[in-house]
Parts: structure tokens; C-alpha cells; sequence
């Protein structure tokens, strides 16, 4: 048995339009400059991995779509995710033993190169750290807004990218952050990270910057009626392949507005001379110290239950904020 769990992987794989199956597959050695990392944890993500689970993937984007350590092809059968974390358990002494963070998908055990992993440090616990591609996302809508101090910041849609945006721009001296959700269960969450909460009807207007993470069009029309004069709407929902309905009309003119996106594979350029993707990530990695992130979990399942789970929480069923796998 020992031998057969260090030659084989169990890996979940997207195979219909809500659809999984954990697959075992060869596993690769170990050579020089790679490490094999058992896996304790990995998560979810609401957004993209949604997309993917879903099919909405567009033809037009099954390139830049792909995740690191990725197999299969769009749509149909791909294992996709990027959130694992787990222990180095054979490959260079200076690894061995260490706990660290990947962009790869859920799988029980993997071989990468060493350099695709993040260390974690001391204060950065496991279970915590699944969230560091979230917040790595977070991280870089935040430099794409460019808040300052005193700002006044609303983030429309309260999932987990979207508290974590506004987890960050919170701690901006004197600024005033408010998320808007129509789920009444995210005030507390909210509070917790710094921010106040309103529903969609009592949006505030005239702000300085608004993100909107909803992934829905109505989130979209109520983010442009918050920004103020000559504001910024920061756009981090992705819709895949659906088509959105923009209210450029109404005030949308008249206020000068800018509706910009942004995307976590783009560094944005006045940082990019500078920045990699690998500081970035080892960035938010460092930040999950911050343990108040942890109301950020709405669930655990084991890693065998994900054929069975993911498509609730891929659908949205309930009130799902990060779910964890546990391994």
C-alpha cells in the first residue's frame, strides 16, 4: 500500500456541465529541483473555478484560462483549482518537512518544481492559508482601485474576494468602507474585517472608488450608481460566457465615470518594473497571519466528498463564503 500511495495521485476532475470525479493517475519522481508535497487542505473558489465546473468557460479564453499544473483542455474533462496546501514530504533537505502553498488543483499528493512553491511562515497556519490566491486576487484589484486615506470605499458583493478587498482598503487610515450584499449574514462578517454593511437599497453614493465583486449584473448597476463624481468602478467579476447588461445611461456620463477591470494575470503596469507573480503571492501568503480572516470559512468537507458538494456550492446553494477540503 505504501508503495502504490507514493507512485499514484487522486486528483478531482471537472467531466460535465456539473460534474466530478477523483481519478487516480501515475504520480511523478521526484528529480532534482522538484519536491513532492502531500496535501492537507485546498479550497474552493466561488468565482472562476465556478465557471469551470459550470462549462462558461469561452473558446475565447481557454488559453489564458488555463491554471498552473492545469490537465485536460476546456470545457470538457480538465482537472482545474489553485488553492493547495500541504507539506513537503521527499525532495531537497532545505524542503523537507516544510509547509507550503500552491497554485494547483485538488489533489491529494503532487510533484512540482520547488520554485512553484510558497513557504509558509511560522505564524500562517494550514488551514488559513488556502485563502492566499483569494487574497492574492484581492491584492492586486486593491492596487488597480489605488485608494488613499480618507477614502470612501464601497464593495459590492460579498463573497470571499470582495471582503477581502475591502479587509485591505479598511486599513487604510480614515477611510470609510462599506460592503453592499443582499445576504443580510454577511454584516457580522463584514464588522469583523473592518467594514460597515448596507443592502443594495440603502448604497451609499458619492464615493471615491467602488469595486464590485457581485459577479451579477444588478451588483454592477447598483457599484456605478455608488461612485461619485468622476469615481472609479473597479470591475473583479468575471461573468465567463454571459452576456451583461451595463446601465452606461443615467448619470454614467454626466459623472465622467471610469468602469475599469481588472484580473489577477496582469500585474498592474505602474507596479509591474518592479513586482512578479511570485511576490505577490508570497505577499498575501505573509498576510494570512492576520487571523481574523479565518470568519471567512463557511465550511469543511473531506476530499472525498467533492464529487458530491461541488455542485451546490459551484451553484451558489446557500450562504457558502470559502469552503474548505480537507485531506
Amino acid at each position: 500500500m505504501r508503495e502504490q500511495l507514493q507512485t499514484s495521485a487522486r486528483a478531482f476532475w471537472s467531466i460535465a456541465p456539473g460534474c466530478g470525479e477523483i481519478r487516480t493517475e501515475p504520480l511523478a519522481g521526484v528529480e532534482a529541483g522538484t519536491a513532492r508535497v502531500d496535501t492537507r487542505y485546498s479550497a474552493i473558489s466561488r468565482g472562476s473555478e465556478s465557471l469551470v465546473f459550470g462549462g462558461h468557460v469561452p473558446r475565447s479564453e481557454y488559453r489564458r484560462m488555463r491554471a498552473p499544473y492545469q490537465r485536460g483542455d476546456f470545457p470538457y474533462p480538465v482537472c482545474y483549482g489553485y488553492a493547495c496546501v500541504g507539506e513537503v514530504v521527499e525532495g531537497s533537505p532545505d524542503w523537507m518537512g516544510q509547509s507550503v502553498f500552491c497554485l494547483h488543483p485538488h489533489q491529494d499528493r503532487f510533484v512540482v518544481p520547488t520554485d512553484a512553491l510558497i513557504p509558509l511562515p511560522d505564524d500562517v497556519p494550514q488551514a488559513r492559508a488556502v485563502l492566499a490566491a483569494n487574497l492574492e486576487t484581492a491584492l492586486n484589484a486593491s492596487w488597480d482601485g489605488a485608494a488613499g486615506p480618507g477614502d470612501r470605499i464601497a464593495v459590492v458583493g460579498g463573497g470571499v474576494v470582495g471582503l477581502l478587498i475591502g479587509a485591505l482598503n479598511a486599513s487604510l487610515p480614515g477611510s470609510r468602507v462599506v460592503l453592499v450584499d443582499t445576504e443580510p449574514g454577511r454584516r457580522d462578517v463584514a464588522e469583523a474585517l473592518g467594514m460597515q454593511f448596507c443592502a443594495p437599497d440603502a448604497a451609499p453614493t458619492d464615493c471615491d472608488l467602488v469595486f464590485h465583486a457581485s459577479g451579477s449584473p444588478g451588483g454592477l448597476a447598483t457599484a456605478l450608481a455608488c461612485a461619485g463624481q468622476e469615481a472609479s468602478v473597479v470591475e473583479v467579476s468575471w461573468y465567463g460566457d454571459r452576456s451583461v447588461s451595463v446601465p452606461l445611461g443615467e448619470a454614467f456620463h454626466a459623472s465622467r465615470l471610469t468602469l475599469k477591470s481588472s484580473q489577477v494575470g496582469r500585474i498592474p503596469p505602474i507596479r509591474a518594473p518592479r513586482w512578479t507573480p511570485r511576490r505577490r503571492l508570497t505577499t498575501a501568503v505573509s498576510m494570512l497571519s492576520d487571523p481574523r480572516f479565518d470568519v471567512l470559512f463557511s465550511g469543511e468537507s473531506r476530499f472525498d466528498e467533492l464529487p458530491r458538494i461541488m455542485p451546490g456550492i459551484a451553484g451558489g446553494a446557500g450562504p457558502v463564503l470559502c469552503h474548505r477540503i480537507r485531506y
